[in-house]
């Protein structure tokens, strides 16, 4: 091996350590903040309203980075490069002899800090009142141009590579056998694991299956009431994704805007707040350490650019066949069996909430890790 596929391939310990230049001119910023004009109806029908952003600068303001640096690094993390990319991970060993490898896979706008609270919950189960055997060994990537993956180094980074990237990511720990946890652009990747459906591969635990109509009467004949409300919040979902289209087709013109203002950022960053609902639950600390993770990584670009490149991509519709949990919380996107069964044949597990949405893992963690667990129980 040469010296310089060694280091491509190297495991090296990573420090999230944010320089004080870069708080201070955030400080600046915030300091300097100009607000749009309101719209006529200072609400969310819009988009972003001023009093949102106006209270949540001030706590901005007063965050302290430090404090969340510190929880962020009393977890290990690591840096690799896979396919010529720099990938950042947590990597947590369960203290659990016999725990499963399980890689959990963020959302957008995440990145690995989306599952800060679920970390102990999964690992040592026996803490929080579980079982030995429902224990998981974790590995959380930052998706290429997510968090700390950055740069982005070439184009061509679709959701199918990032899932080929993190299952040589699992090799190179030497996991021979692994699940894959995912919400949003996590559960897509988790999907493209369960397509890959690699040696040893136990399955996919997610929050949505994005499955839409195929213009077959018959799939229609057999949606029960439930999913017609589904349907009807599934319209609304597209309707105020705007950030979908701007993503996909202009991910420079919005990252210059995005890479240049923190408040801009944090707008940007609504879907935390369910697009403002009012179905949220969370906390605001946990959108500021997410939008100020991206804020000093500089992440916006790559994270935009996501979008465009799975936008170019023209594949035909593939079934899933990997033995497939579904877990539908209230006030996310909401999955429709009939549609989701026509493209995944190996769902195992279904699971509906009453309360909870987008951002489970920063909701409702306890009950994230418990369907986690139900639906890893029978795949060990």
């Amino acid at each position: 091996m040469t010296n310089a596929s060694a280091a491509q391939t190297d495991i090296r310990p990573f420090i999230v350590e944010v320089p004080q230049a870069d708080l201070d001119d955030l400080a600046d910023r915030l300091a300097r903040t100009r607000l749009p004009q309101a719209a006529p109806v200072d609400d969310w029908t819009t988009g972003t309203p001023n009093h949102y952003l106006r209270d949540a600068v001030e706590q901005w303001k007063s965050f302290d980075w430090r404090a969340v640096e510190a929880r962020i690094n009393a977890v290990p993390h690591f840096i690799t490069e896979v396919d010529g990319q720099p990938i950042h991970f947590i990597h947590v060993v369960s203290p659990h002899a016999e725990a499963t490898p399980l890689l959990l896979a963020h959302t957008y706008p995440g990145s690995s800090a989306d599952y800060l609270d679920l970390i102990d919950r999964l690992v040592d189960p026996v803490a929080h009142g579980g079982r030995a055997e429902d224990a998981f060994t974790i590995v959380i990537p930052d998706a290429p141009g997510f968090g700390f993956s950055n740069p982005v180094r070439e184009s061509g980074w679709t959701i199918a590579r990032v899932a080929r990237a993190y299952d040589a990511l699992m090799r190179r720990l030497g996991y021979e056998r692994y699940g894959v946890h995912g919400s949003d652009n996590g559960a897509m990747v988790a999907r493209e694991l369960g397509l890959l459906e690699p040696e040893g591969f136990l399955g996919l635990h997610v929050l949505q299956l994005f499955s839409f109509p195929s213009g077959d009467p018959s799939e229609f004949e057999r949606l029960e009431p439930a999913d017609y409300a589904g349907l009807e919040h599934m319209q609304w979902f597209q309707k105020v994704g705007g950030y979908n289209t701007m993503n996909a087709s202009r991910p420079q013109t919005i990252a210059a805007a995005l890479s240049d203002s923190p408040v801009g950022l944090l707008a940007y960053s609504e879907l935390f707040e369910s697009f403002g609902n009012g179905t949220s639950k969370v906390p605001l600390d946990a959108i500021l350490t997410a939008v100020s993770i991206t804020w000093f990584a500089n992440a916006a670009a790559g994270m935009s650019r996501a979008y465009y490149e799975n936008a170019q991509v023209e594949e035909e519709p593939a079934v899933n066949h990997a033995p497939t949990g579904v877990a539908v919380f209230a006030d996310d996107f909401q999955t429709i069996r009939v549609f989701a069964e026509r493209d995944n044949d190996a769902i195992v597990h279904w699971s509906r909430f009453p309360e909870g949405g987008h951002f489970a893992s920063l909701e409702v963690p306890d009950v994230l890790a418990g369907d986690i667990a139900a639906f890893f129980a029978s795949r060990r």
